[in-house]
C-alpha cells in the first residue's frame, strides 16, 4: 500500500517550471533516500510533500486523498516533517518538546511520550533542556516527537548533516527501526553516497527532474553518479570503498 505519491507534480518559483511531471511513490515501512546535486530540488520535494508547497498541477497523494484536502490537525496524523535546520537551542525541556506530538490528537494516540523516549533512548533526559543535549541527541528528541504524532510518513530534509559518523548510523537504525516496526513510510535527503547504498530504495534527482529510481545498487553506478554530479573521471575507488565501509557499520549495528 502506498503511503504517499507523487502524481505527475509540476511546481515553479516563477514563470518557469522547477519540477516537471514528478512521478513516484512510498510504500508503507519503506526507508527511501532522495539525492541529488545542490539546486536538484530535494528540500521542494520534501515540501511539495509535506504540504507547505502546492503544485502547480499533478496531486501529492496521502493515502487515498490529494494533501491539499486534509485540514491541519489531519494532515499532521498522516505526515512529520522536519527541516534541515532545526531549532536546536528552543527553551524547551526534552519531554515538553516530545508532548508538542500530541497536537493532532484528543488523547489516545498510538505512541506515548513516554514509549517515543524509551525508543530513541532519552527517556532518561526527558528532564533535561535541549541546549544541554549533543547534536545527536537533539535530532533524535525531534524525531521522538514525530513518533508521538502519529504519522505514517516521515520526512526528513538532510537528518544526518552534522553529525559524526556514530551519531549518523545510529539515526539510520533507529529509522529502520522505526520503518520496520511501525509501518512508517520514511523519506529522506542526504548527500553521502555510502549512506545512501544502505537504504531500501533510492531516488536521484537533477535539476527538478528524476534521473532515475530503484534499488541502491541500480540507481549508484558509476555511469549515472558521474552524469547527475557533473563529475569528471572515475569515482569508482571512492564508491566502492564508502558503500563498503557504510555496509560494513549497518551490518555491525544490525
Amino acid at each position: 500500500m502506498n503511503t504517499l505519491e507523487f502524481q505527475k507534480v509540476t511546481f515553479s518559483y516563477s514563470s518557469r517550471s522547477f519540477l516537471d511531471q514528478l512521478s513516484f511513490s512510498l510504500a508503507a515501512g519503506e526507508l527511501v533516500g532522495l539525492m541529488g546535486p545542490n539546486g536538484a530540488g530535494k528540500s521542494t520535494i520534501l515540501k511539495l510533500a509535506a504540504g507547505l508547497l502546492s503544485p502547480q498541477k499533478g496531486d501529492v497523494m496521502v493515502g487515498d486523498k490529494a494533501i491539499g484536502t486534509y485540514s491541519g490537525k489531519e494532515r499532521a496524523k498522516q505526515i512529520a516533517y522536519l527541516p534541515q535546520t532545526l531549532d536546536l537551542q528552543a527553551p524547551f525541556r526534552v519531554g515538553e518538546l516530545v508532548r508538542m506530538g500530541e497536537y493532532p490528537h484528543e488523547g489516545g494516540q498510538a505512541i506515548s511520550v513516554d514509549e517515543a523516549l524509551h525508543i530513541v533512548g532519552l527517556h532518561h533526559k526527558v528532564h533535561k533542556f535541549l541546549a544541554e543535549l549533543s547534536g545527536g541527541e537533539r535530532r533524535r528528541a525531534y524525531i521522538a516527537m514525530t513518533l508521538v504524532q502519529g504519522a505514517k510518513v516521515l520526512l526528513l530534509d538532510e537528518p544526518l548533516a552534522s553529525l559524526d559518523i556514530k551519531y549518523q548510523f545510529d539515526l539510520f537504525h533507529l529509522l529502520k527501526e522505526i520503518a520496520r516496526e511501525k509501518g512508517v513510510s520514511v523519506l529522506m535527503s542526504l548527500h553521502d553516497i555510502g549512506m545512501g547504498a544502505i537504504l531500501d530504495r533510492l531516488l536521484l534527482a537533477k535539476d527538478g527532474r528524476l534521473v532515475t529510481q530503484g534499488e541502491p545498487a541500480l540507481v549508484l553506478t558509476d555511469e549515472i553518479v558521474q552524469d547527475t554530479y557533473d563529475l569528471n573521471g572515475s569515482i569508482s575507488t571512492y564508491m566502492r570503498t564508502s558503500r563498503t565501509f557504510c555496509r560494513t557499520l549497518a551490518v555491525a549495528g544490525a
